[in-house]
Protein backbone atom coordinates (compact mmCIF):
# COMPACT_ATOMS: atom_id res chain seq x y z
CA UNK A 1 0.00 0.00 0.00
CA UNK A 2 1.29 3.01 -0.82
CA UNK A 3 0.41 5.90 1.72
CA UNK A 4 2.80 7.89 3.89
CA UNK A 5 0.41 7.28 6.64
CA UNK A 6 0.03 3.45 8.56
CA UNK A 7 -3.18 2.49 6.62
CA UNK A 8 -6.04 0.16 8.59
CA UNK A 9 -6.96 -3.00 8.12
CA UNK A 10 -10.06 -1.80 6.08
CA UNK A 11 -7.86 0.11 3.60
CA UNK A 12 -7.14 -2.24 0.19
CA UNK A 13 -4.84 -1.58 -2.27
CA UNK A 14 -6.35 -0.14 -5.74
CA UNK A 15 -4.53 -3.43 -7.49
CA UNK A 16 -6.52 -6.07 -5.28
CA UNK A 17 -9.80 -4.21 -5.67
CA UNK A 18 -10.75 -5.78 -9.34
CA UNK A 19 -8.87 -7.75 -11.81
CA UNK A 20 -9.46 -5.10 -14.32
CA UNK A 21 -9.43 -1.36 -13.36
CA UNK A 22 -11.91 0.66 -15.64
CA UNK A 23 -10.18 3.58 -16.97
CA UNK A 24 -12.95 5.93 -17.64
CA UNK A 25 -13.05 9.49 -19.99
CA UNK A 26 -16.58 11.43 -18.34
CA UNK A 27 -17.44 13.65 -20.93
CA UNK A 28 -20.72 14.58 -18.79
CA UNK A 29 -20.94 14.59 -14.56
CA UNK A 30 -24.54 13.17 -15.65
CA UNK A 31 -23.22 9.97 -16.92
CA UNK A 32 -21.25 9.41 -13.66
CA UNK A 33 -23.41 7.98 -11.47
CA UNK A 34 -25.19 5.85 -13.86
CA UNK A 35 -22.36 4.29 -15.11
CA UNK A 36 -21.14 3.69 -11.72
CA UNK A 37 -23.56 1.68 -11.00
CA UNK A 38 -23.64 0.26 -14.26
CA UNK A 39 -19.85 -1.16 -13.41
CA UNK A 40 -21.00 -1.87 -10.45
CA UNK A 41 -23.43 -4.55 -11.55
CA UNK A 42 -21.48 -6.64 -13.82
CA UNK A 43 -18.81 -7.26 -10.91
CA UNK A 44 -16.67 -4.26 -10.63
CA UNK A 45 -15.73 -1.83 -7.52
CA UNK A 46 -13.64 0.34 -8.71
CA UNK A 47 -13.37 2.96 -11.27
CA UNK A 48 -10.29 5.72 -12.46
CA UNK A 49 -11.61 8.86 -13.70
CA UNK A 50 -9.06 10.31 -15.43
CA UNK A 51 -8.35 13.69 -15.75
CA UNK A 52 -8.94 13.98 -19.36
CA UNK A 53 -12.19 16.29 -19.48
CA UNK A 54 -13.66 19.19 -17.24
CA UNK A 55 -16.27 16.85 -16.01
CA UNK A 56 -14.05 14.43 -14.06
CA UNK A 57 -13.77 16.14 -10.87
CA UNK A 58 -17.41 16.43 -10.44
CA UNK A 59 -17.98 12.82 -11.66
CA UNK A 60 -15.92 11.72 -9.18
CA UNK A 61 -17.47 13.71 -6.13
CA UNK A 62 -20.99 12.45 -7.71
CA UNK A 63 -20.09 8.84 -7.80
CA UNK A 64 -18.44 8.86 -4.20
CA UNK A 65 -21.80 10.85 -2.83
CA UNK A 66 -24.24 8.36 -4.69
CA UNK A 67 -22.66 5.01 -5.28
CA UNK A 68 -21.28 4.03 -1.93
CA UNK A 69 -19.89 0.49 -2.84
CA UNK A 70 -17.90 2.02 -5.95
CA UNK A 71 -14.11 2.79 -5.02
CA UNK A 72 -13.41 5.89 -7.14
CA UNK A 73 -9.89 7.36 -8.04
CA UNK A 74 -8.43 9.95 -9.76
CA UNK A 75 -6.19 9.34 -13.11
CA UNK A 76 -4.05 11.17 -15.25
CA UNK A 77 -2.70 13.07 -12.13
CA UNK A 78 0.24 14.87 -13.01
CA UNK A 79 1.47 17.93 -10.92
CA UNK A 80 1.17 18.03 -7.25
CA UNK A 81 -1.86 20.64 -7.99
CA UNK A 82 -3.67 18.25 -8.96
CA UNK A 83 -3.41 15.72 -6.74
CA UNK A 84 -4.82 18.19 -4.35
CA UNK A 85 -8.30 18.58 -6.38
CA UNK A 86 -8.70 15.46 -6.43
CA UNK A 87 -8.61 14.48 -2.57
CA UNK A 88 -10.62 17.73 -2.29
CA UNK A 89 -13.28 15.98 -4.90
CA UNK A 90 -13.45 12.79 -3.10
CA UNK A 91 -10.55 10.40 -4.68
CA UNK A 92 -9.93 7.52 -2.64
CA UNK A 93 -6.70 6.73 -5.04
CA UNK A 94 -5.18 8.23 -6.94
CA UNK A 95 -2.80 7.11 -10.43
CA UNK A 96 -0.20 8.95 -12.20
CA UNK A 97 1.14 8.06 -15.73
CA UNK A 98 5.04 9.04 -14.37
CA UNK A 99 6.34 9.88 -11.22
CA UNK A 100 8.90 12.86 -10.95
CA UNK A 101 9.92 13.74 -7.63
CA UNK A 102 7.56 16.30 -6.94
CA UNK A 103 4.88 14.51 -7.99
CA UNK A 104 5.95 11.38 -5.78
CA UNK A 105 6.16 13.89 -2.84
CA UNK A 106 2.70 15.24 -3.37
CA UNK A 107 1.18 11.53 -4.02
CA UNK A 108 2.92 10.58 -0.53
CA UNK A 109 1.69 14.13 1.17
CA UNK A 110 -1.56 13.05 0.31
CA UNK A 111 -2.38 9.94 2.49
CA UNK A 112 -3.85 8.13 -0.37
CA UNK A 113 -3.11 4.49 -2.02
CA UNK A 114 -1.60 5.94 -5.04
CA UNK A 115 -0.11 3.76 -7.83
CA UNK A 116 2.61 5.85 -9.86
CA UNK A 117 3.42 5.74 -13.11
CA UNK A 118 6.55 3.88 -14.69
CA UNK A 119 7.90 2.53 -17.94
CA UNK A 120 11.59 1.72 -17.26
CA UNK A 121 13.71 -0.49 -14.22
CA UNK A 122 15.67 3.02 -13.59
CA UNK A 123 12.19 4.78 -13.21
CA UNK A 124 10.53 1.84 -10.96
CA UNK A 125 14.16 1.63 -8.55
CA UNK A 126 13.71 5.23 -8.55
CA UNK A 127 10.18 4.90 -7.11
CA UNK A 128 10.98 1.56 -4.98
CA UNK A 129 13.99 3.45 -3.08
CA UNK A 130 11.25 5.44 -1.25
CA UNK A 131 9.21 2.02 -0.05
CA UNK A 132 7.18 2.29 -3.05
CA UNK A 133 6.23 -1.18 -3.97
CA UNK A 134 2.92 -0.78 -5.67
CA UNK A 135 3.29 0.96 -9.38
CA UNK A 136 1.55 1.51 -12.60
CA UNK A 137 3.21 0.31 -15.67
CA UNK A 138 2.88 2.75 -19.10
CA UNK A 139 2.08 2.77 -21.44
CA UNK A 140 2.52 -1.28 -21.41
CA UNK A 141 2.24 -2.48 -24.90
CA UNK A 142 4.78 0.04 -25.98
CA UNK A 143 7.52 -0.61 -23.37
CA UNK A 144 7.66 -4.60 -23.37
CA UNK A 145 4.15 -5.39 -21.99
CA UNK A 146 4.30 -9.00 -20.32
CA UNK A 147 7.89 -9.81 -21.68
CA UNK A 148 8.82 -6.73 -19.54
CA UNK A 149 6.80 -7.58 -16.47
CA UNK A 150 8.56 -11.15 -16.25
CA UNK A 151 12.19 -9.77 -16.99
CA UNK A 152 11.73 -7.56 -14.36
CA UNK A 153 10.06 -9.63 -11.66
CA UNK A 154 13.82 -11.57 -11.06
CA UNK A 155 15.55 -8.79 -9.99
CA UNK A 156 12.53 -6.73 -8.52
CA UNK A 157 10.81 -9.27 -7.18
CA UNK A 158 8.35 -7.09 -4.27
CA UNK A 159 7.30 -4.77 -7.22
CA UNK A 160 3.39 -4.67 -7.77
CA UNK A 161 2.01 -3.61 -10.95
CA UNK A 162 -1.07 -2.56 -12.80
CA UNK A 163 -0.29 -2.22 -16.37
CA UNK A 164 -2.34 -0.05 -18.49
CA UNK A 165 -1.95 1.26 -22.31
CA UNK A 166 -3.31 -0.97 -25.04
CA UNK A 167 -4.37 -3.93 -22.78
CA UNK A 168 -7.20 -5.57 -25.06
CA UNK A 169 -10.17 -8.44 -23.48
CA UNK A 170 -7.51 -10.75 -25.68
CA UNK A 171 -4.42 -9.95 -23.93
CA UNK A 172 -5.54 -8.85 -20.44
CA UNK A 173 -5.85 -12.31 -19.02
CA UNK A 174 -2.18 -13.53 -20.39
CA UNK A 175 -1.16 -10.26 -17.94
CA UNK A 176 -2.66 -11.29 -14.74
CA UNK A 177 -1.12 -14.68 -15.14
CA UNK A 178 2.18 -12.67 -14.43
CA UNK A 179 3.03 -12.86 -10.63
CA UNK A 180 3.63 -9.22 -10.46
CA UNK A 181 0.35 -7.73 -11.79
CA UNK A 182 -2.37 -7.22 -8.98
CA UNK A 183 -5.15 -5.70 -11.87
CA UNK A 184 -4.89 -4.31 -15.60
CA UNK A 185 -6.29 -0.62 -16.76
CA UNK A 186 -8.96 -1.42 -19.13
CA UNK A 187 -10.47 0.89 -21.26
CA UNK A 188 -12.45 -1.08 -23.54
CA UNK A 189 -15.36 -1.09 -20.56
CA UNK A 190 -16.77 1.89 -21.17
CA UNK A 191 -16.37 2.66 -25.13
CA UNK A 192 -17.31 6.18 -26.42
CA UNK A 193 -20.13 5.08 -28.38
CA UNK A 194 -22.29 2.94 -25.40
CA UNK A 195 -21.58 5.98 -22.85
CA UNK A 196 -22.88 7.71 -25.89
CA UNK A 197 -26.09 6.06 -26.03
CA UNK A 198 -26.50 5.69 -22.44
CA UNK A 199 -26.04 2.17 -23.18
CA UNK A 200 -25.52 0.73 -19.25
CA UNK A 201 -26.77 -2.84 -19.60
CA UNK A 202 -23.92 -2.95 -22.81
CA UNK A 203 -21.28 -1.64 -20.18
CA UNK A 204 -22.67 -3.97 -17.58
CA UNK A 205 -22.19 -6.99 -19.28
CA UNK A 206 -18.22 -5.83 -20.22
CA UNK A 207 -17.66 -5.55 -16.82
CA UNK A 208 -18.98 -8.86 -15.89
CA UNK A 209 -16.64 -10.66 -18.43
CA UNK A 210 -14.09 -8.86 -16.87
CA UNK A 211 -14.55 -9.59 -13.44
CA UNK A 212 -14.49 -13.15 -14.03
CA UNK A 213 -10.80 -12.81 -15.89
CA UNK A 214 -8.99 -12.86 -12.55
CA UNK A 215 -10.53 -16.90 -12.54
CA UNK A 216 -9.71 -17.45 -16.14
CA UNK A 217 -5.93 -16.75 -15.40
Amino acid sequence: MNTRTTTTPEVVSPLDLAPVLPVVVIPDAELAVPLARALLAGGLRAIEITLRSTAALEACRRITAEVPGMTVGVGTVRAPAHVTEARDAGAQFLVSPGATPGLLDALEDSCLPFLPGTATISEMLAVAERGITEMKLFPAEVVGGTALLRAVHGPLPDLRFCPTGGITPRTAATYLTQPNVGCVGGSWLTPADALNRRDWDGISTLAAAASSLRTAA
